[in-house]
């Protein structure tokens, strides 16, 4: 394994088995609603603005910024999360939401335009982040917005399994650098939220989240 924010080989995640109780952990949530005060504090959002959330899971940052938008699209590769975030729109009717099943691993790709595309805690899953990135920047519009939310550098110790972590955490210039050879510019990063979690050997540790922005 490589540390440092490098890729680490390892296989995917198979995140269908946590889906039921996902949103069962109060720092998870937490964590999840601080993400999205800071990028409403850090974007304009407006009622004409089409957003995609890559990596929506059950859609807790989704349903955070959909009452400012005019429309949102989360996608995942996880069924039963999707399944999960469904219900949550069927049951609040939401008319503006929608969830799709999306795997690049499986050679989808991302459609449609949107003016601004988020992610949340997804990043350090996705095994080529340039290529990623590069895919965002196709389906922006004209000067579209992006904002993603991951680890500063972990060392590994944020969660208790690395089965499906590809990086272990970010280097926020590494990340800045590939951002813009994907044509991004403008890049702004700055300390969304934070979590303190047990790291072993009766000691907790308090790991941070950054959120960096960027134009098309």
């Amino acid at each position: 394994m490589k540390r440092g924010g490098d890729e680490i080989n390892t296989k995917k995640r198979n995140f269908d088995q946590d889906a039921a109780n996902w949103d069962q952990v109060p720092d998870r949530v937490k964590v999840a609603q601080d993400i999205a005060q800071s990028m409403i504090r850090e974007i304009t959002l407006t009622p004409d603005m089409d957003i995609l959330d890559f990596g929506c899971g059950t859609g807790l940052l989704t349903l955070a910024l959909q009452p400012f938008v005019h429309s949102i699209t989360g996608v995942d590769s996880s069924p039963a999360m999707l399944d999960v975030f469904k219900t949550k729109i069927r049951e609040q009717n939401l008319k503006k939401v929608k969830a799709e099943y999306v795997n690049l691993d499986k050679g989808d790709v991302l459609t449609d335009s949107y003016h601004l595309i988020v992610s949340s805690m997804t990043l350090h899953h996705v095994k080529n982040t340039p290529a990623l990135l590069k895919q965002f920047n196709s389906v922006l519009l004209p000067a579209g917005l992006l904002a993603i939310a991951d680890l500063d550098l972990d060392d590994g110790q944020f969660h208790s399994n690395n089965e499906g972590v590809f990086h272990f955490g970010f280097d926020r210039e590494a990340l800045r650098l590939i951002l813009m050879d994907s044509g991004f510019r403008n890049i702004r990063s700055l300390k969304a939220a934070e979590i303190e979690k047990p790291v072993g050997n009766g000691k907790n540790r308090l790991f941070t989240i950054f959120l960096m922005t960027a134009c098309k």
